[in-house]
């Protein structure tokens, strides 16, 4: 069966569109990604701005003629934080369904973990009994997920997420040493109220999903244009991941559009995104982690 699932997330609008037969995604004939910035100012109005909207539902034409052009017998929409925690959500999501029909799932955060748990590890040893961590930085939360196999144990999701923790704290462009410690410290307090001593024990490797983690990867290796097959499982050691936050962090937004293996729309938060990862990394005690393009899409293919 042919499956589309569009990803309405707090920074980005994304498509998946894959062949799915026998609980294994096949080949993968469509994946898109567009900056929308959907939570843009729902941290401080509790609300989901017009401009934002119209921002997404731009993305939502283009992406439905793409589903419809590919024969989709399947369509749903995944909608995430932003939704979740905005007042006018519920009428967001259903335009979503009216306008473009796409089936809306607003995901509470133990569904968003369940999923994005899956995409993961969709393509493991079932059997393996690795503790892992999954790590899903999104524009208004972070998803930790801790499991065996493909089996969800443990998840909590904090609200700490890169557009988000970018309004509280980054104020100077680029930010001051004295911004970056406070957005530090905000997300070490959140991370450490939200996950208990005997998790952060129990984990001996992480996947870190999403754009973050794979922009961290391309950066990494300057992928221009940027390449999912050189992403997909790249192990990026915790100094490699500080390094390329501390060079982002003394460029202004125009200069960090500018390098190689960055998307330029993610220029005004990757600096948030690094420091997020990188606090969780030293939460758990992690020296490195592997990068991996499966995510909640794959899991909302498999599993919705």
């Amino acid at each position: 069966m042919r499956r589309a699932v569009v990803d309405i997330g707090t920074n980005s609008t994304r498509l998946f569109v894959a062949e799915v037969m026998d609980a294994r995604v096949g080949e993968v004939i469509e994946r898109r990604t567009e900056i929308t910035r959907l939570g843009a100012g729902v941290d401080a109005d509790g609300r989901l701005s017009e401009q934002a909207m119209e921002r997404v539902y731009s993305v939502l034409d283009e992406y439905r003629g793409l589903i419809d052009r590919h024969g989709v017998s399947f369509a749903v929409a995944v909608l995430t934080s932003a939704v979740r925690d905005a007042a006018n959500g519920e009428e967001f999501a259903s335009a979503v369904r009216d306008r473009w029909g796409l089936e809306p799932h607003v995901l509470s955060g133990e569904e968003e973990a369940r999923l994005t748990f899956l995409g993961a590890t969709s393509e493991r040893d079932a059997g393996d009994a690795t503790p892992t961590l999954v790590i899903d930085i999104g524009g208004g939360s972070t998803e930790l997920v801790i499991g065996k196999g493909r089996e969800m144990e443990y998840h909590v999701s904090n609200q700490a997420g890169v557009v988000r923790q970018t309004e509280r704290h980054l104020h100077s462009d680029p930010p001051s040493d004295s911004e970056r410690e406070a957005l530090a410290e905000d997300v070490r307090e959140i991370l450490r109220t939200g996950v208990p001593e005997s998790w952060r024990r129990a984990v001996s490797h992480a996947i870190a999903v999403a754009g973050t983690a794979t922009s961290m990867a391309s950066i990494a290796q300057e992928l221009e244009p940027y390449d999912p097959d050189r992403v997909e499982g790249y192990v990026a050691s915790i100094s490699e991941c500080r390094a390329i936050c501390e060079r982002l962090a003394a460029l202004t937004v125009a200069e960090r559009r500018e390098i190689r293996g960055l998307h330029p729309d993610r220029a005004p938060t990757i600096v948030a995104g690094a420091i997020i990862l990188l606090e969780t990394l030293g939460l758990f005690g992690l020296d490195e982690v592997e990068v991996s393009e499966h995510d909640i899409l794959r899991g909302a293919a498999l599993d919705l």
